[in-house]
């Protein structure tokens, strides 16, 4: 949460970390349960309702920090250009499209979470010092999306795909709808002072802390080193 030259230095808050922490705890369980099936150490399947949750919990706890973490870096001063951590995050999108292309060409990630990480918080920016507001009509979104269908456009998606050659099946997707809106609630958490919590000086707190801290070079290699140990674990145990 560093401002970037010419506004006032912005502390860190550690219950933001942790928050944020525990976000990439949950994603590396998730990733490494995939792994595990994927070798054939467990069977399910994530089309199941307790892992379609599980990822929902996963993704609400990075975006609401995504407009958390907007709300606290614009109190002093709104924004619009791109930061040095923006430009990380669309260095990283990328990354995470060229590295799936080459080695999954027909299920590679166009659109992905960081994608719209990016995506979002240039959206929510410009409500992130109304975040009362914000809240609202992130709120609306969610309840709009959920009890209606006007919001679902479900030909969107098989037009974007169609029309750039994009594929019909990939690793990872978010649709902007209705996560726009779980990310326009994040700045109230920040008005409620949320940041301020006290949490006890604890090794798993401090872990969760410093896991939040390089949340995207985890992101980044967690998965990697993951599905090699499980790799390594299927060939040892197969001999």
């Amino acid at each position: 949460m560093s401002a970037d030259p010419g506004t006032l230095k912005i502390s860190r808050s550690t219950f933001l970390d942790a928050y944020r922490g525990f976000a990439v705890l949950l994603m590396m369980i998730f990733h490494l349960c995939w792994d595990l099936g994927n070798f054939g150490f467990i069977s399910f399947s994530f089309a199941d309702p307790f892992w379609i949750d599980f990822r929902r919990v996963i993704v609400t706890l990075f975006l609401t920090a995504v407009g958390w973490s907007a709300y606290l870096s614009n109190r002093q001063r709104l924004r619009l250009i791109i930061w040095p951590r923006d430009a990380k995050v669309l260095l990283a999108a990328v990354l995470i499209s060229l590295g799936t292309y080459l080695a999954l060409p027909n299920n590679w990630v166009f659109f992905g979470i960081l994608h719209f990480i990016f995506l979002a918080t240039f959206l929510v920016r410009p409500l992130s010092r109304r975040p009362i507001l914000s809240a609202l009509i992130g709120s609306a979104i969610l309840v709009i999306y959920s009890e209606t269908s006007w919001l679902h456009f479900p030909n969107a998606l098989p037009t974007i795909v169609h029309y750039l050659n994009l594929p019909h099946q990939t690793l990872d997707i978010l649709f902007p709808l209705p996560w726009i809106g779980v990310v326009l609630i994040g700045p109230l958490l920040g008005y409620l002072n949320w940041h301020k919590c006290t949490i006890p000086n604890h090794f798993l707190v401090r872990a969760l802390s410093a896991m939040g801290r390089f949340a995207l070079p985890i992101y980044l290699l967690h998965q990697l080193i993951l599905f090699a140990l499980v790799a390594l674990a299927k060939i040892v145990l197969s001999h």
